[in-house]
């Protein structure tokens, strides 16, 4: 399979830096696009946000670094077409049902979960719901 665009979601955690690595391998090798979003989880802080208005800024601030760092370490690698995109909601929804459809996708790579059973069972996972939602390939990086 010849992949031509392919989003990678990025959260800063030690699963998203393998799929970020395994992302960027694919897209050198295919000479893909890669577009590396980051979902700030606007649900995770929006009751806190009534005790301490800077939550949401400081989210903010964490994916734009984030991102920004993630774009030059792709582009340090070969990557030559990179994007990046900061959106606002559910990443378990955003990922599979705006982003990948936005920046024509045919593939999502995602770093496998550390949630537990219990708690997979309850919520489910981002890289579940990614792989149920999406209508492209998906890889689940472990």
């Amino acid at each position: 399979m010849n992949y031509e665009n392919i989003v990678i979601a990025i959260d800063g955690s030690k699963a998203s830096e393998k799929a970020f690595n395994k992302a960027v391998d694919i897209a050198k090798a295919t000479n893909a696009k890669l577009v590396l979003t980051h979902i700030v989880d606007t649900r995770t802080f929006a009751t806190a946000e009534v005790y301490d208005k800077s939550l949401s800024e400081r989210a903010e601030k964490y994916a734009r670094d984030l991102l920004n760092e993630y774009v030059e370490n792709a582009k340090e690698a070969g990557v030559e077409n990179v994007e990046s995109v900061l959106k606002y909601g559910s990443p378990k929804v955003a990922i599979a049902k705006e982003v990948a459809p936005e920046y024509d996708a045919d593939l999502i790579v995602v770093g496998a979960t550390g949630l537990n059973a219990v708690e997979r069972f309850l919520i489910g996972s981002v890289s579940e719901s990614v792989a149920r939602y999406a209508k492209c390939d998906v890889l689940i990086v472990r």
